[in-house]
């Protein structure tokens, strides 16, 4: 994945380099004529490079600018230009510039869900998971600059706190599948919610280990995880025991409404009579 620090220092399109501007006039036909060959051979221009797709591209280009400036300064205009996208095309990929940053969620899910996890069934719960967040953290590190400058920014917004949970909900559904972990039943919004909260954690401790070893982010980590243990473990203990409550509370709300129908259906024959 593209570093933000090194793509930012690219010459944006439609820039002149000053070489450009240097040569001769009379060397641009010549290059046209050179340029209208290859096309017409079907060979791509040298300096061509690899377009990424335009939700992509949104995305890079939004790490770009606030690996740069504070977040409240960045506009979705200075998004779609820096994207090399019209204002329209944007609007059709995202929203706002809060989407944006959604799609950055997107981006690292791929990168983790698409690396080699062979291997990671073999290892206890506590591992697998363990591995899966410590390889989201990596496809995170190009980011990091944009990131520690954007968590600063959000602290003060709950609203953009509360709609970005939402969006980690989704995104961590994952990472737990990835490490084999279920989400669903009655302790798998739970389990999804803690690990929020829990990678929040270690998220706070990374944008500021600059330790290329991370071990003050992994030590975290493992922390955040034992301490997930010990609340799943509580839950567990908890709904064993209230699962006569539970019961008992099911058999009373079902036989309600069989009563109601039960006098319905007399109050119903004494009026034929």
């Amino acid at each position: 994945m593209t570093d933000s620090r090194a793509t930012s220092k690219r010459p944006r399109k439609g820039a002149t380099s000053p070489k450009a501007s240097s040569a001769p006039e009379s060397a641009a036909p010549a290059a046209s004529v050179q340029d209208g060959a290859a096309r017409s051979a079907g060979a791509a221009p040298e300096d061509s490079a690899p377009k990424l797709p335009p939700r992509e591209a949104a995305v890079e280009a939004l790490m770009r600018l606030a690996a740069e400036q504070p977040w409240n300064d960045i506009e979705v205009s200075d998004i779609a230009r820096e994207a090399g996208l019209t204002l329209a095309e944007l609007r059709d990929l995202f929203p706002s510039k809060g989407a944006v940053l959604g799609g950055l969620t997107r981006i690292i899910d791929r990168k983790v869900l698409e690396g080699d996890l062979a291997g990671l069934e073999e290892e206890p719960t506590r591992e697998r998971l363990f591995d899966v967040l410590m390889r989201r953290i990596d496809a995170m590190e190009p980011y990091k600059p944009a990131l520690r400058r954007i968590a600063y920014a959000l602290r003060g917004e709950p609203l953009s706190m509360l709609a970005l949970n939402g969006v980690m909900l989704n995104s961590h559904r994952y990472m737990l599948a990835a490490a084999g972990i279920d989400t669903e039943g009655p302790l798998g919004q739970l389990k999804l919610q803690g690990v929020v909260i829990a990678f929040a954690r270690v998220t706070q401790v990374w944008l500021d280990d600059d330790d290329p070893a991370l071990a003050r982010t992994m030590a975290k980590l493992d922390k955040e995880i034992r301490n997930g243990e010990r609340v799943m473990e509580r839950a567990e203990d908890v709904r064993r025991l209230t699962a006569p409550l539970r019961a008992l509370g099911r058999s009373f709300l079902d036989r309600r409404p069989r009563e109601r129908r039960t006098r319905d259906g007399d109050e119903t024959d004494t009026a034929a009579i």
